[in-house]
């Protein structure tokens, strides 16, 4: 099992580093977990420009069945989501890819190209808080799907 979750950007709060990288080495004993961090479009396009420059390049490294982090997209209980995880492996897929876009979001080819757009709700979060809470998550899904205590 193959988890990555492919983002815009880099982090620069310690903070949020370190627990990114708690997740990542709790997730270890369920799947290979990686977050790869992409460069921000330069600053000098359009944010359309931007857009496409950034949503291309997350396309570029996705594999397996691709979830696209979009405000649009379906919401759902961390049960939920878990259970879905749990289908999608139970139907074949190894790998999944979670893409967070940069500030101005993705474009509709990327939306389009994604397997599921999943939203954490209406509210707009910090980038790079975004990332921590994607990481959690996904580790929340598993200690569900393996019937460990972390979530109650």
């Amino acid at each position: 099992m193959k988890i990555n979750v492919i983002a815009i950007g880099k982090i620069k709060e310690k903070y949020l580093t370190d627990a990114i990288a708690e997740y990542s080495k709790r997730m270890s004993r369920y799947a290979d977990f990686k977050v790869i961090e992409l460069p921000d479009a330069p600053s000098g396009k359009s944010p359309e420009e931007q857009r496409k420059i950034e949503s291309d390049a997350l396309l570029a490294k996705a594999k397996g069945f691709v979830i696209a982090l979009d405000f649009r997209g379906r919401e759902l209980s961390s049960e939920d989501f878990a259970h879905f995880i749990e289908t999608k492996c139970n139907e074949g897929y190894s790998e999944f890819s979670f893409l967070i876009g940069g500030s101005h979001g993705h474009t509709d080819e990327l939306r389009a190209r994604a397997d599921l757009l999943l939203s954490f709700g209406k509210m707009t979060f910090p980038h790079q808080l975004f990332r921590v809470m994607t990481c959690e998550q996904i580790y929340r899904a598993f200690t569900i799907i393996n019937g460990t205590p972390y979530h109650k």
